[in-house]
């Protein structure tokens, strides 16, 4: 009787075990099908609204409306922890040549792009510096490598993913519009790295303050 009991736990723990894990794979389906609906939405009347405005894709290149789809799914995309999965930026320049303006529009983008991960890793860091107990040399350290931090990353950020490229004429001109998306789980191990290594060289902090300084 009593295997018989702790047999039927058995079988009643794993029930719910997979009823669980069955309900969050039924709620993250239902999550992406409202999310790419809404992104979809949104991309068409985005598209329609440039359409008017002039604005075309080259050949070979997806249309439109598909690009901006493909770039809204980017923008509301998480992870298992819930938290976003690409940081998104978007650039635009004009200039005498396509050519020109689509180089200075990604150059635009990236340093968004830049922007954007540095005002998250700084908000990170800030609250785990008040998490622990450093002295103020040590504070001084990390905050001079934060000073630093931003002009460092455009050196080691590695291939962004372009998520949109449009163009239209100006006049004379040609004005290019671009959004870029890079990893943000990427960009957070970069980050960790430029700042690790950073404080190795002007602080005397040791392998563990750090690491716990860097814990996000």
């Amino acid at each position: 009787m009593k295997k018989l009991n702790l047999m039927m736990s058995a079988i009643l723990a794993f029930t719910i075990v997979m009823s669980g894990s069955a309900l969050l794979a039924q709620s993250s389906k239902e999550l992406k099908k409202e999310v790419k609906s809404k992104a979809l939405k949104d991309a068409r009347k985005e598209a329609k609204r440039m359409d008017k405005e002039g604005y075309k894709v080259n050949p070979g290149q997806l249309p439109m409306d598909k690009q901006l789809e493909n770039s809204w799914m980017m923008a509301y995309e998480i992870d298992d922890k819930g938290q976003k999965k690409y940081f998104i930026a978007d650039g635009s320049s004009v200039g005498e040549t396509q050519t020109a303006a689509k180089l200075q529009a990604y150059e635009v983008a990236k340093i968004n792009l830049a922007g954007q991960i540095e005002t998250e890793v700084a908000g990170l860091v800030t609250t785990n510096i008040g998490n622990q107990q450093l002295s103020s040399d040590e504070a001084a350290s990390i905050t001079q490598t934060m000073g630093q931090f931003k002009s460092k990353l455009n050196q080691h950020m590695g291939r962004t993913l372009t998520a949109f490229e449009a163009y239209k004429p100006v006049g004379k001109n040609t004005e290019v519009r671009v959004t870029i998306a890079y990893s943000t789980e990427e960009a957070l191990k970069m980050a960790k790295n430029i700042i690790r290594e950073d404080l190795k060289k002007i602080s005397g902090m040791d392998d563990q303050k750090i690491s716990k300084v860097l814990e996000f």
